[in-house]
């Protein structure tokens, strides 16, 4: 038979060493006072537990938000200037304005290059996709410091010719890339009237602008009206002569204007006719196989064999001597100079008041470019 246990009462010490463990193994904070939920009493674990900064890592803290800020702002506007590796620009992003690099003014800029550095960043943009050699930046200014930094590069494989000076712009439009290029090659460079008509008539074929006039407007809208009709002439040019005339940026703005003009009565076909059968050697002798063309034309020449009624000769127009032109409107402009000055004479029923305040104003806009 099991011996039955005696049950006995607990004693004072037997309850209070009970409840001494029972407190042991139970959450033994302030927060565990009766009626507080538990995640109140991790809420109040937590923020016992936070150490708030102080008043010097607080402004150290601003300080280094608000640079970052600064930074950042001044790389979205195209303020900040990087090292680029070479291989990482595409100078053929755009069609450049200009045609021609002279071996001696490159090599003048190689020894500036080497014996100064490069004092002057030159201009990029990012590129929506890579080049075909992967290129990530367009080339937007700086086409012959680029130039020589390569030529540089490759005759003695310095490191330092590995990358270039640079200036990040923001992306912009065709119609503003080819307006910053411009502008830039207008002041430091001194851009032939061809290659001025060159870049607007290939912008526009670019869709950069709605057509040619848009572009000249767009492109050289700092210059006086007087200057953009002279480039729309060379446009015209480039139109219909580019593609036959091998000596193009050493054309005079005189015979230019005057090889406009004749182009505008329809002399396309006999001066490419011309120009055809020829071989010039520069500049002049080019213009020497132009030149009879434009004078047959202003000469309006009839062919007697030709039947029909006599017609009344047409009133030649264009240059008729060395000091004589002739528009077609009929005013006669001739010009002469004495010890004093130059003098201008315009002669012909055209002329008004009005149009002679006009031409006064074009004038004093080209003496005061």
């Amino acid at each position: 038979m099991v011996k039955r246990r005696r049950l006995e009462a607990p004693s004072t010490d037997d309850l209070t060493r009970i409840e001494a463990e029972f407190r042991s193994e139970t959450f033994d904070r302030a927060a565990s006072v009766r009626g507080i939920a538990p995640i109140a009493q991790v809420a109040a674990d937590s923020a016992s537990q936070f150490q708030p900064d102080g008043a010097d890592s607080r402004a150290a803290r601003a300080r280094a938000e608000a640079d970052a800020a600064r930074l950042h702002a001044a790389q979205d506007s195209g303020l900040l200037m990087v090292d680029l590796p070479l291989e990482q620009i595409d100078e053929d992003a755009m069609i450049r304005d200009r045609m021609t690099m002279g071996e001696a003014e490159m090599l003048e800029l190689r020894q500036s290059i080497a014996s100064h550095g490069l004092r002057l960043p030159i201009e990029v943009f990012a590129l929506e996709q890579e080049g075909r050699a992967g290129q990530r930046y367009g080339l937007l200014s700086g086409y012959r410091r680029l130039l020589a930094t390569r030529g540089l590069r490759d005759l003695t494989q310095a490191d330092k010719y590995a990358t270039i000076r640079a200036i990040v712009r923001p992306r912009a439009d065709a119609g503003n890339a080819f307006v910053q290029m411009i502008e830039e090659n207008e002041v430091r460079e001194n851009l032939s009237h061809f290659e001025r008509g060159r870049i607007a008539v290939i912008a526009a074929n670019h869709g950069a602008f709605a057509n040619t006039e848009d572009a000249v407007d767009k492109l050289f809208g700092s210059g006086s009206k007087a200057k953009r009709s002279k480039i729309r002439s060379f446009s015209l040019i480039f139109e219909e002569l580019g593609d036959m005339l091998q000596f193009p940026e050493q054309l005079t703005e005189r015979r230019g204007l005057q090889l406009a003009t004749a182009l505008r009565q329809g002399a396309e076909s006999q001066v490419r006719q011309a120009l055809s059968h020829a071989a010039p050697e520069d500049a002049d002798a080019e213009w020497a196989v132009i030149e009879p063309v434009i004078r047959q034309l202003d000469k309006g020449v009839r062919d007697p064999g030709r039947g029909g009624r006599p017609k009344r000769p047409a009133t030649a127009h264009g240059w008729l001597d060395d000091k004589t032109l002739r528009t077609s409107s009929g005013v006669t402009i001739r010009r002469s100079s004495d010890s004093r000055g130059h003098l201008l004479r315009l002669e012909g029923a055209a002329l008004t008041t009005e149009l002679v305040d006009s031409l006064m104003l074009e004038i004093r806009a080209l003496l005061e470019r």
